[in-house]
């Protein structure tokens, strides 16, 4: 499914990584700039919630080589 950004508040740019799907949403690595260092956490994201996030503009998906170094 490949990485998105994550609409953020100033100038820290945040990543999501599909990890897996599943048959009703995915399975997420999202790493987040807190002052320095990553704060990487994995959630699962319902497939209408992720639809509704790319919809909206909230997440944004990125070319491959900007997602390899996520």
């Amino acid at each position: 499914m490949g990485t998105y950004t994550l609409k953020s508040i100033g100038k820290n740019t945040d990543y999501m990584t599909v990890v897996r799907e599943m048959d009703d949403g995915y399975v997420v690595k999202i790493v987040r700039d807190k002052d320095g260092y990553d704060d990487i956490t994995t959630d699962y994201i319902s497939k209408a919630l992720f639809d509704t996030c790319i919809r909206t503009g909230y997440i944004t998906k990125v070319s491959e080589s900007v997602g390899a170094t996520a």
